[in-house]
């Protein structure tokens, strides 16, 4: 009975180190935590050199195509343009390699206009951003559309620097 209880006591021992013992995080080497990646080096020379990358990682690193989240509209307009078509596509790309990760996108425009059109012109721009986004590979449940229309301006002039500054789609990444 005596060699029982021991037998028993050493396999629920080895069970629970064997519990606590997880494998190293993304990024940990045996010394703790080297490569470019967890010592916020290059993300470009990461992914090259085939070490990981974290989606906090690619959304903070300001040489990023990801660290462009506002995409300008012309008057009256919803059509995205050639150059935002080209950042969007990494945007799309991210999210369909991170299905986990969702998106809100703010519609806005400038003051001119009723307050009724300026919120139907921001749901159109947003639903012209996630249209892309999706054609290029986002997945649509990953996505929420809202407008603000003229209801939170960046610039609070009534000039056209002002205006054009307004009229725009953000991108939010929930949690980043």
């Amino acid at each position: 009975m005596d060699r029982l209880l021991k037998i028993v006591f050493v396999t629920g021992l080895m069970l629970g180190l064997a519990a606590c013992a997880g494998p190293a995080k993304e990024g940990e080497g045996a010394a703790g935590g080297g490569g470019p990646a967890a010592s916020g080096g290059d993300t470009r020379r990461a992914a090259e050199a085939g070490g990981p990358v974290d989606a906090k990682t690619l959304l903070s690193d300001p040489n990023s195509p990801l660290a462009k989240r506002v995409f300008y509209f012309d008057f009256d307009s919803a059509e995205v343009s050639a150059e935002d078509r080209a950042a969007l596509r990494a945007h799309a790309e991210f999210l369909a390699a991170h299905p986990g990760i969702s998106a809100v996108l703010e519609g806005h425009a400038d003051e001119r206009g009723t307050r009724e059109y300026n919120m139907a012109l921001g749901e159109r721009r947003a639903k012209a951003v996630a249209k892309l986004l999706v054609l290029q590979g986002a997945d649509r449940g990953q996505l929420q559309t809202i407008s603000f229309g003229e209801e939170r301006p960046v610039a609070l002039g009534h000039d056209e620097e002002a205006w054009r500054l307004n009229r725009r789609v953000e991108i939010l990444y929930s949690g980043y």
